[in-house]
């Protein structure tokens, strides 16, 4: 991932956007800890409280999550009232059901794809599953840019 945003996202050659799909059988305290990152997120540490629970994926507790945040520097009574009003759940549910109707079965999956013109929607062109190497990003990325010239 690092390659890839030093090379692509940074560069604005490509914008990366993240959606929710916690997988509950296999970590049970995966929705939760989606909703924690989304309340971080609401105080602009989204992506900081992501990395800390992915390095920490069997320490999601509630007591870990509220750790995280207040090492995070977030405003505590803010990010304990979003995450205890389940504010969240909604929109993570809503990213679950598109994520299943598009064909997603595990993590992570990746869409790539192009903007249409005039409109704010992706036309997703190729889908990589699972953890693969920076080439095989590289190269879906590159065909793709080269496709829209």
């Amino acid at each position: 991932m690092p390659q890839i945003e030093r090379d692509y996202i940074e560069t604005g050659k490509v914008k990366y956007v993240a959606r929710d799909f916690p997988i509950e059988r296999i970590h049970k305290d995966a929705f939760k800890a989606a909703e924690a990152a989304n309340c971080a997120g609401e105080q602009g540490k989204y992506w900081e409280m992501h990395s800390r629970l992915f390095a920490n994926r069997t320490a999601l507790a509630l007591k870990d999550l509220s750790g995280y945040a207040k090492a995070l520097g977030l405003d505590m009574a803010r990010f304990q009232q979003c995450l205890d009003s389940g504010k969240q759940a909604k929109e993570i549910r809503k990213d679950i059901a598109d994520a299943r109707k598009a064909g997603v079965r595990g993590t992570p999956t990746f869409f790539l794809g192009l903007t249409e013109p005039g409109k704010p929607t992706v036309k997703s062109l190729r889908v990589i599953r699972g953890a693969r190497p920076y080439s095989s990003f590289k190269e879906a990325i590159d065909s793709l840019l080269s496709s829209k010239k």
